[in-house]
């Protein structure tokens, strides 16, 4: 009787864990192509291969901001990467979008688990991930660089922040690091990327900072509509 209860526990725990697990879904069409535990996700691979080598293609990971948290995978689209490979199938890099559920926050290890899960199951080259993030997701990056700083070729959080402390800011000092703000931003104040980018100058990283003068918090538009982004990333691979 007792290993008939134990067998029965064993099987309620792994159904529970069965249900957490959410949809994710691929797009130049919409549909859906595997599950992943804790996040939903939009996974965009291009009709356009000109990147590819070996089979293998480019990805940007994208952490939205918080007013695209929910249960309406069609939200990630709103700003950045998903939203001009939304508007152009031949965009070059596949795109990773995972979502928030409302009032929640990027989980670094989750959201490293879920890289993991595509890297495994598409084709993506493993020496060209990037990873990028507004608000919100600007928080998120910076504590998924220090999280695996060794899978990311480069990151570009914008208008984000850190807790960021000499300790923290030793574990990006290899990746090569592209961060924006606007000067009038008064949801996150540009000292919260400022503090960051100096303590990783304090170190020797390579980071570059981009200020725009007269804007607000959205300095994300400007952003991913500048070409030269998506060329500095493809300019930085990790090194077998």
């Amino acid at each position: 009787m007792r290993q008939t209860t134990l067998i029965l526990f064993f099987l309620l725990t792994y159904y529970l864990l069965c249900a957490q697990v959410q949809e994710s879904h691929h797009f130049s069409g919409t549909e859906t192509i595997s599950i992943s535990a804790d996040y939903d996700y939009l996974l965009f691979t291009p009709s356009n291969t000109e990147l590819q080598e070996g089979g293998n293609l480019p990805l940007i990971v994208f952490l939205h901001g918080a007013g695209e948290r929910g249960d309406s995978i069609d939200l990630v689209k709103v700003h950045g990467p998903p939203k001009l490979a939304e508007q152009d199938k031949d965009f070059p890099f596949m795109v990773l979008s995972p979502q928030c559920s409302s009032g929640g926050w990027w989980e670094a290890n989750k959201v490293d688990m879920l890289i993991d899960e595509v890297v495994r199951n598409h084709k993506v080259d493993k020496n060209r991930i990037y990873l990028t993030g507004l608000s919100m997701g600007g928080y998120g990056s910076w504590d998924l660089a220090q999280y695996n700083p060794g899978r990311f070729a480069a990151v570009a959080p914008i208008c984000g922040g850190s807790r960021m402390n000499a300790f923290r800011a030793s574990k990006m000092k290899a990746i090569p690091t592209w961060t924006f703000h606007g000067a009038m931003d008064s949801v996150v104040p540009l000292d919260g990327t400022t503090r960051i980018v100096r303590a990783l100058k304090d170190i020797g990283a390579d980071v570059q900072y981009t200020i725009y003068p007269m804007a607000g918090h959205d300095s994300w538009t400007e952003t991913y509509a500048n070409p030269e982004l998506y060329s500095w990333f493809l300019s930085h691979r990790l090194t077998d």
